[in-house]
């Protein structure tokens, strides 16, 4: 859920490749039954879109004084810590932001 945007995004992607990539690496079967050859089909997948996640937890966790809370689900990668401070926040400069 993105709420500035008011609707829900896209986190990750899945798409069949069918034998577009095996055919370029040269991945391979052997079929049973007529001891056939032919390339296997691939699937192409974004685990997950991180920036997108990064943006939705940003704006889903943020609290009035500016703080992140960091959802519990993550703080055992994060040091355990609660909150981001703000403090260590920075925002873009609005010279470096591409128009």
């Amino acid at each position: 859920w993105m709420p500035a945007q008011g609707k829900y995004r896209e986190m990750v992607s899945t798409s069949n490749c069918t034998d577009w990539q095996s055919y370029r690496l040269k991945i391979r079967l052997i079929r049973k039954r007529d001891m056939r050859r032919e390339y296997v089909h691939t699937l192409n997948s974004t685990a997950i879109a991180s920036t997108r996640t990064i943006t939705a937890i940003l704006e889903n966790y943020q609290e009035p004084d500016g703080t992140i809370t960091i959802p519990k689900v993550l703080r055992p990668y994060l040091e355990a810590f609660p909150r981001a401070p703000k403090e260590t926040i920075h925002p873009i400069k609005k010279e470096r932001v591409r128009k």
